[in-house]
């Protein structure tokens, strides 16, 4: 089977779309490596390097010169190049497939990830709402099947753009393999050196964005009197401004933000935290909650949406908008060690049905359906 995938992200994104594309990627080529697997990018120059073998073909656009004829490559051209590539399959990983894919012998896949713009579209440009329910709109009314990483997915595509859920398959994402790994005490101990990090944290990891609800966080600290040290790992946005305002008004000394971690720190960030914390309004998925789960450390995160379907039966869940709630959340596990026990052993054995290698059975069981079609 020749196997095309949209590989834009892969190579220059370094967060939630591009993580998921290179994990699919190692993936399928790890536990079905008798297939050829083909990545289309719309250039390479400065790509980040995730690919260890040479079976691997890349693909990309001759249009170096200009983003406009690479965008051009990608979404108008592309579909001419995977037939005369002779491609059986292309999944598209990112909420995208080229023009006129359907009109090809060609079968598709296309993995939505969310449709947060369209159930809170305060939160993005008008001229970003239009392009992304083109983009997605599209792409979801062509595809052979559907990908949707949670239920919740899932049912937005059926809800907001009136998809068939026949067509529409949930698969899991994953996390990186690093997370799975439990760190000895002397590479725990340099990871703590290297960040200064207490002896005690609360963690945090995540975009800081207003969607992500960090300064909720920060609010149940100051108002519960909590003296734990809040940990931040996470790109900043405009929202920043707020949050470091609230700590600058109420001369809060324990909020510590890690600025440009390394994935190979983040494992034993993580593992050396006593609680992890993530009360998003909404997400697709949730990755950093099954970090947190390998990393066998409790959780909060929020109620409804993807959140149970992440973090499982004992993570606790709170109203994101519910300060009180929080508060109780977090001095609730700090003071109960049967408690955080209970919810590391738990949150662990529910996290392993989201291993790689699972989802990427899954995933190739879907690819051979398609073709037998």
């Amino acid at each position: 089977m020749r196997i095309g995938f949209d590989a834009k992200r892969a190579f220059f994104n370094r967060s939630g779309l591009g993580n998921y594309s290179r994990d699919i990627i190692r993936s399928m080529q790890q536990y079905f490596p008798d297939h050829e697997y083909l990545l289309y990018t719309p250039r390479i120059q400065n790509a980040i390097e995730f690919i260890n073998d040479t079976k691997i073909q890349v693909i990309s656009s001759d249009r170096e010169n200009s983003k406009l004829a690479q965008s051009y490559w990608r979404s108008f051209l592309l579909t001419k190049r995977l037939i005369q590539d002779r491609v059986d399959i292309y999944h598209g990983l990112s909420n995208e497939l080229p023009l006129a894919l359907h009109q090809s012998a060609i079968k598709s896949v296309v993995t939505i990830h969310d449709l947060i713009f369209m159930r809170y579209p305060r939160w993005y440009k008008p001229i970003d709402r239009v392009i992304y329910k083109n983009k997605f709109g599209y792409s979801s009314r062509i595809a052979d099947r559907i990908i949707a990483i949670s239920k919740q997915t899932k049912s937005d595509l059926v809800n907001y753009l009136n998809i068939d859920e026949k067509k529409i398959e949930v698969i899991y994402q994953g996390c990186n393999e690093s997370f799975r790994q439990v760190l000895s005490e002397n590479d725990k101990l340099k990871v703590k050196e290297k960040w200064q990090l207490p002896e005690e944290y609360i963690l945090y990891v995540g975009t800081i964005e207003e969607r992500k609800n960090l300064l909720s966080v920060i609010k149940s600290l100051h108002l519960g009197k909590i003296s734990v040290p809040l940990i931040v790992v996470g790109r900043q946005t405009g929202y920043y401004g707020k949050i470091r305002k609230y700590i600058d008004q109420h001369s809060l000394k324990q909020i510590h933000f890690l600025k440009e971690v390394p994935v190979t720190d983040l494992p034993g960030i993580y593992q050396m935290a006593s609680l992890f914390i993530y009360p998003s309004v909404f997400e697709g998925f949730g990755i950093p909650v099954l970090e947190a789960l390998y990393s066998r450390i409790p959780v909060i995160t929020s109620k409804g949406g993807c959140f149970c379907e992440v973090g499982g039966e004992l993570s606790v869940y709170v109203d994101p908008g519910d300060i009180d709630e929080i508060i109780d959340a977090i001095v609730r596990i700090l003071t109960n060690k049967q408690l955080r026990d209970e919810m590391k052993d738990t949150g662990y054995t529910h996290a392993q049905q989201f291993s790689n290698e699972r989802i990427a059975g899954q995933i190739m069981a879907l690819y051979k359906r398609l073709l037998n079609e």
